[in-house]
């Protein structure tokens, strides 16, 4: 079947595709496979674009169209559920997507063209306005209360206040972060061990003067475990644990 196809500009194959499932007036979900392969290829076999990549796109869904018309020849291939499949239906659910984003594309496309037309006017008020600052007036404020019931009404206030402080929160201190440098720290155990040759793994701990530093040596023997300057000895288990330097072994 022959089409005189007038080239318009598409913004990829699905497009084209889409364009020409419209133009035949076809059902998405039915759609007549050879009739619609043969159009397509019509229009690539017209189409010269130099940008090799988008017009590698077309060619790729032109191999598909013409895959999809040979398995269409082919017996019904059934699932595991003993329903036929149908080789459309991957195509037609990419069409669906793209139909669906395309036309949320163009009620956007509206949206932002409507909003070009909104203007809005900045606040113009006179300087004696914008500053205006209406008189407080003492005598309704206060109403028909006296020094006493100011009191009483301030007492009980503070009151409330104080009922709302944690009574042993309150009393915490400061905490304040425990930082170590481990790089100096790992200076530091190396030079120990290169002076030492053998040492307890124990004692190393019981010299750092917080719970953080004997976390951060721990982490920097495990280091120099990793990276073979160290070697781990221990007897038994649950007995004290020996850091040899791999220079002394």
């Amino acid at each position: 079947m022959s089409l005189a196809v007038k080239l318009q500009v598409f913004e990829g194959p699905l497009d084209l595709l889409l364009h020409l499932i419209e133009k035949n007036k076809v059902d998405i979900y039915d759609i007549p496979i050879v009739e619609i392969t043969d159009q397509y290829l019509e229009y690539v076999r017209n189409l010269h674009h130099e940008d090799m990549n988008i017009m590698s796109e077309f060619l790729v869904m032109a191999a598909t169209l013409i895959d999809i018309k040979c398995r269409m020849l082919l017996p019904k291939e059934v699932d595991e559920e003993g329903n036929e499949e149908d080789p459309r239906a991957e195509l037609v659910q990419k069409l669906l997507e793209y139909k669906m984003y395309k036309y949320m594309s163009f009620e956007l496309k509206d949206k932002y063209q409507d909003a070009q037309k909104v203007w809005f006017k900045e606040r113009t008020l006179p300087k004696e306005v914008a500053e205006y600052v209406p008189p407080l007036d003492y005598d309704e404020l206060i109403g028909g209360q006296n020094l006493a019931g100011l009191r009483s009404i301030f007492e009980s206030v503070m009151k409330k206040r104080e009922d709302k402080i944690d009574p042993i929160r309150s009393k915490f201190g400061k905490i304040e972060k425990d930082e170590v440098d481990m790089d100096a720290k790992m200076i530091y155990v190396q030079d120990l061990i290169r002076l030492q040759k053998h040492c307890s793994f124990r004692n190393l701990l019981e010299k750092q003067n917080s719970k953080m530093e004997v976390i951060v040596t721990f982490l920097v023997i495990l280091e120099l475990m990793k990276i073979g300057e160290i070697m781990i000895e221990q007897e038994d288990a649950f007995e004290d644990i020996y850091i040899t330097s791999k220079e002394a072994a």
